[in-house]
């Protein structure tokens, strides 16, 4: 299992929801814990909670998607803090309305912060990994990177890219044989505010994950170096469903609920 005492881990994302209590664990472990988020105010709270707790965790704001921007700060971190361990990807956001209703302009941004903010992170901090033979690339998709689903086209799509993106990154490591970890992780919703309004048919299947569980998952997967984490582990039933014909997936979607699950969605409502 790894040790991430003193090793330097840097979330995208990560001053609210998932992202902040991942680095909250990571630095109760011992990590270094840096943060890249569009919120100044959530940066300053999450750095007065980590200093009441002894913790080590330093912030900055940062627009993911813009890539001049990533290329600059990630200049600036290897300067103040050194090269990054652990890079984790986990900014994001959901339009959450059916393709039609979507503006162009929340369709472009979904795919520049949800997907086109890897190739800038990665590049940025993927060579210094290989040079050293050592790290590892985070990489938070979506159960609907596995499966679409109404109301989430631009999100489906986004998390879908990613997927195929990480994997594609994978395989390259692979080839290299290099000893640089990557982790693909494919939750279901979490009740972080993100999704808020979203159902679920059966609870027992396919909870409505609570966001301290998820983030110690993706925690452990990290220090176990596993390559892949789908939660819950019902799942990974889409793999099997896709041998169906199409018109029995999508009746196995709409009975389990898949199909409807945004229909109350309200999403989270910003100050």
């Amino acid at each position: 299992m790894k040790n991430v005492k003193d090793k330097i881990v840097l979330i995208t994302g990560g001053a609210s929801g998932i992202g902040r209590l991942t680095g909250l664990t990571l630095a109760r472990w011992g990590a270094k814990v840096l943060v890249w988020d569009l919120n100044a105010a959530n940066i300053a709270k999450l750095e007065e909670e980590a200093r009441a707790e002894s913790l080590s965790i330093k912030g900055w704001v940062c627009d993911v998607s813009n890539k001049d921007a990533v290329y600059k700060l990630a200049e600036t971190v290897k300067a103040e803090a050194g090269p990054v361990d652990i890079l984790i990807n986990n900014a994001g956001i959901v339009s959450g309305s059916t393709f039609l209703k979507t503006a162009d302009e929340k369709i472009l941004k979904s795919m520049e912060i949800n997907t086109n903010a890897h190739f800038w992170t990665a590049k940025a901090f993927l060579p210094s990994m290989i040079e050293r033979n050592s790290g590892h690339l985070v990489t938070i998709s979506s159960a609907a990177g596995i499966i679409g689903v109404t109301g989430l086209a631009d999100y489906s799509a986004s998390k879908f890219a990613v997927f195929g993106f990480h994997e594609a990154i994978r395989m390259e490591l692979r080839r290299l044989k290099s000893r640089v970890q990557s982790t693909i992780v494919c939750p279901f919703f979490i009740d972080t505010g993100m999704f808020q309004g979203v159902k679920t048919r059966f609870s027992f299947l396919l909870p409505i994950l609570k966001p301290e569980y998820a983030a110690m998952r993706i925690c452990k997967a990290i220090i176990k170096n596993k390559k892949r984490l789908i939660m819950p582990r019902f799942v990974y039933a889409v793999y099997l469903i896709r041998l169906l014909p199409v018109g029995a997936f999508d009746c196995i979607a709409d009975f389990f609920g898949i199909s409807n699950s945004m229909d109350d969605f309200t999403g989270r409502k910003e100050p």
